[in-house]
């Protein structure tokens, strides 16, 4: 008995090493939020603890910040001071980490982010209320609910059912009605074991998104990526890869499967697959691509080598053939799928059906989620640079520890950067005619945050930004369906569903009336229209 004892500890403690992302260790010795500490510290006693302002200085909270509210602005603030109204220049007692943590603190607390809370407990109520934004009245409809196993992605089918994944379990359909089928048998095992580090479940072998092949109707081709776990290497504990294969789906079984993308096993690691990507999309000319994020030894290992398939995008033909214009493959040792490199997080993954681009979202460390265009041949910076700072306030600067030197300029800048982070997820470009006036724009989701935000961009730039559901729910995953209807998957610890957005009413604008002025020429009118 004592010797079992013995293996289960080593076996555990091998877990959590293995586990050893800065993520992890930090949660683990730090169960409250230190940023906290150091502003109550420093500056609670001026602009009060909870920042709600004090006879000495001005609430921080609650009212317009005359010098800037972004994290940018409350940086310059704070180190330089206002020594004209009796606030010092920080910058003579604090170093650069340490500004730029309390500048993230004052942001999360005005954006009402708690970083601790991830909500994955909280009640989840839909709204039975019509939801009012710029542009249309809609009301948030319930799909399926009784979803219990970590669900990860869904894909709309042309029937009108919708598959969905769940992490830890496997692969149904939510039938029409919104009833959940058994688990599709034969597709690759998806393993429960994980560790609760007090943020998010993590493990070794989860499933993760799903792709209908874009010819899909007529040869049935299902993708799926997923944690490829090897209980027999060598080791005391489990290790796994990203792996992306195809297969088809009849009478409830997984059928046919081919690899499409996989590598060798010792690539594979005992790093959580919590981090690890795992989305995928097609391209109208057929090539898939890949996102690999955090699978090394480490939240930096590998990523700024090219040698490594670590956080990074790949682009593949639909059976896994590398194209011959892939960015890296004149490069020597480089890894040929790879489309860009130095990626974290990435949460979502998309093609803009008009111009054809990639664009991707990524979680930061705390601050600098980022939309990003993805640009091929591209170094988008982790880890050697962020926006956002790592777990102990620390500036993101792991090109030091790797004896990487670079020029910014080299870095593909974030067309948004979401500082403070409110986890950023999944999106979708919107392009359905149920909600016209969207047409082209970006619907993007949150966890931590729970919202779910529109904006619009000309290709380049930022030029719109609305937050459509606000206090709402973690976004794990956006699809639009075969309706035109954007589907939104909800995650929760105590039972997830999956809603559409259906529209009630559009409001008129000045770009619904130059449609109507058009529709008076001979085009058709808008389906929905409200005074």
């Amino acid at each position: 008995m004592i010797w079992k004892i013995l293996i289960w500890i080593v076996v555990s403690i091998g877990v959590l090493v293995g586990l050893g992302a800065a993520l992890v260790g930090y949660f683990l010795s730090n169960p409250v939020d230190n940023f906290s500490a150091v502003y109550v510290e420093n500056c609670g006693a001026c602009h009060g603890e909870s920042l709600e302002g004090t006879q000495i200085g001005p609430a921080l909270i609650g009212r317009d910040l005359v010098h800037g509210e972004s994290v940018a602005e409350l940086v310059h603030s704070i180190s330089n001071g206002f020594p004209e109204r009796g606030m010092p220049p920080w910058s003579k007692n604090f170093d650069d980490g340490t500004i730029e943590s309390l500048a993230i603190y004052v942001a999360e607390k005005r954006a009402d982010q708690d970083f601790t809370d991830f909500k994955n407990d909280q009640p989840l109520e839909l709204p039975t209320d019509v939801v009012r934004s710029e542009y249309y009245d809609f009301r948030v409809e319930l799909v399926a609910e009784g979803i219990h196993h970590l669900p990860f992605s869904i894909q709309p089918l042309p029937d009108g059912r919708i598959l969905l994944v769940e992490k830890t379990q496997g692969i149904r359909i939510i039938e029409r009605d919104g009833s959940l089928s058994d688990l599709i048998t034969g597709a690759p095992q998806a393993y429960e074991a994980s560790i609760d580090v007090g943020i998010e479940l993590m493990g070794i072998g989860w499933l993760m998104d799903i792709a209908l092949h874009p010819d899909y109707e007529n040869n049935g081709w299902v993708y799926l990526h997923y944690g490829d776990r090897c209980e027999e290497c060598e080791g005391i504990m489990p290790i796994s890869m990203n792996r992306v294969v195809r297969a088809r789906i009849e009478d409830g079984q997984w059928v046919d499967e081919q690899d499409v993308w996989k590598v060798d096993e010792s690539f594979y690691t005992s790093m959580t697959d919590m981090a690890a990507g795992g989305r995928i999309c097609f391209d109208d000319a057929g090539y898939l691509y890949i996102s690999i994020g955090m699978k090394g030894a480490s939240n930096h290992h590998g990523i700024q080598d090219m040698t490594t398939p670590y956080g990074k995008i790949h682009r593949v033909h639909d059976d896994g053939r590398v194209p011959l214009d892939n960015p890296f493959l004149a490069q020597a040792g480089a890894w040929q799928s790879a489309w860009t490199f130095g990626h974290r997080s990435p949460q979502g993954l998309e093609i803009d059906p008009r111009t054809g681009a990639l664009w991707g979202t990524e979680m930061g460390p705390r601050g600098g989620d980022e939309l990003n265009l993805l640009a091929p041949g591209r170094n988008f910076g982790w880890p050697l640079t962020s926006k956002g700072v790592d777990y102990d306030g620390s500036p993101v600067e792991y090109g030091k520890d790797l004896g990487i030197e670079f020029d910014i300029e080299d870095i593909e800048q974030p067309k948004i950067d979401f500082t403070p982070s409110p986890a950023i997820s999944s999106f979708v470009f919107y392009d359905g005619a149920p909600f016209a006036d969207w047409g082209h724009n970006l619907l993007i989701g949150s966890l931590r945050a729970t919202e779910l935000y529109r904006v619009v961009t000309d290709g380049e730039r930022i030029i719109e930004r609305e937050t459509i559901l606000e206090d709402f729910a973690r976004i794990r995953d956006i699809e639009i369906g075969f309706d035109g209807l954007p589907y939104l998957l909800l995650e929760h610890n105590l039972g997830s569903y999956v809603v559409r957005l259906v529209p009630v009413a559009r409001h008129h604008t000045e770009q619904n009336t130059a449609e109507q002025n058009t529709a008076s020429l001979g085009a058709e009118p808008g389906e929905i229209e409200h005074g």
